[in-house]
């Protein structure tokens, strides 16, 4: 009975997980963009700073906006993983099910579907990595040089 109900709740939450993980596809290509064009900014300009005024804010408030930026590339690049492997997992019991019952050509279209899923997730997750360090070393330099430019030693 609990093994049907997980069964059951396991099922119900693909197509939750393969919308998140288009959704985070699609994300990671718009940030992947937004990066190259910051790049592209800041090779023109070169005291181009994504961290805009700073004059009213605090050091610490600073650290916290950085912080804040980085959050979203930070998450895809760890939440897109794990949706890939629940994508691959959850139609694996049914998929193997259909191996068992001699239909072959079933579970090899559940395989594939998964399989999609998970390489997509993997290619955001990798995408958004790539973001998140970037923009990292880039925000990290503009909040050395802010504190450089207020005296307050590193």
């Amino acid at each position: 009975m609990l093994d049907t109900v997980f069964s059951q709740l396991a099922q119900s939450l693909l197509w939750p997980v393969l919308v998140l993980v288009a959704l985070a596809f699609v994300y990671a290509l718009w940030t992947a963009g937004a990066t190259v064009m910051e790049a592209w900014q800041r090779r023109r300009r070169p005291q181009w700073r994504a961290l805009g005024d700073t004059g009213g804010l605090s050091l610490e408030e600073l650290e916290l906006a950085v912080l804040r930026r980085l959050e979203p590339a930070r998450l895809l690049g760890r939440l897109s993983p794990m949706l890939g492997l629940i994508a691959t997992m959850i139609p694996l019991g049914p998929a193997l099910q259909s191996v068992a019952a001699g239909q072959a050509q079933q579970a090899l279209q559940v395989f594939s579907g998964a399989f999609a899923g998970v390489v997509l997730a993997l290619a955001a997750a990798s995408i958004g990595l790539t973001v998140y360090s970037v923009r990292r070393r880039w925000l990290l330099a503009e909040l050395v040089a802010e504190r450089r430019a207020r005296g307050v030693a590193l």
